[in-house]
């Protein structure tokens, strides 16, 4: 089935250099790699005031076999709906098609899992989209970051910076998950 509405695929996380190496940035950090990837150049993104996100439009064929839309929003987690249903809505885009890429405390560091619809898990980037959007049915991926160690509190441990050995790792990790994604909205 044809369509011209683009593939949308934003990656959550917080705004600053503070947060730029957090575990909470995962999903924004899987839009750099996938930036890179566009070819026959790096794709950049750009703000786009409208949206309170920033994005880069590829055609199809640059980095899917459809139009895609790469995004990353500019306000914090917890508000993360807003700018996402803004964009769905400016480029005509149905939940089906959005892709919303997020950390994962239940999967241990290095896993990843794409599903269609479900439970936010606790994650309030996903209750703001999923609120925003109004369905559940668009698609998750998760980028695991483990849980945090001893009794250190989940909301201390997002904010965090990866430990010294997982930032060795995290290039082959992003890789991974950005290949995953391709796979995924790439069937042959």
């Amino acid at each position: 089935m044809a369509t011209d509405s683009p593939i949308l695929v934003v990656g959550l996380g917080n705004p600053g250099t503070i947060y730029a190496q957090t575990r909470h940035n995962a999903g924004a950090m899987v839009i750099d790699e996938l930036l890179d990837r566009a070819t026959p150049m790096p794709a950049q993104l750009s703000v786009h005031k409208k949206t309170n996100t920033e994005v880069a439009e590829l055609a199809a064929g640059r980095l899917m076999p459809r139009r895609t839309i790469l995004a990353r929003t500019r306000g914090f987690m917890n508000v993360s709906g807003g700018p996402v249903k803004a964009l769905a809505s400016y480029y005509g885009t149905k939940p089906a098609d959005i892709h919303v890429i997020y950390d994962e405390l239940d999967l241990d560091f290095g896993q990843f899992k794409l599903r269609l619809g479900g439970g936010d898990h606790g994650h309030n980037g996903l209750k703001s989209v999923t609120k925003s959007l109004g369905t559940s049915d668009y698609h998750r991926l998760a980028v695991g970051i483990g849980r945090p160690p001893g009794r250190q509190a989940p909301a201390d441990y997002v904010l965090k910076p990866f430990s010294k050995q997982e930032f060795a790792e995290l290039p082959i990790v992003l890789a991974d998950v950005a290949d995953g994604l391709l796979e995924y909205c790439s069937p042959e």
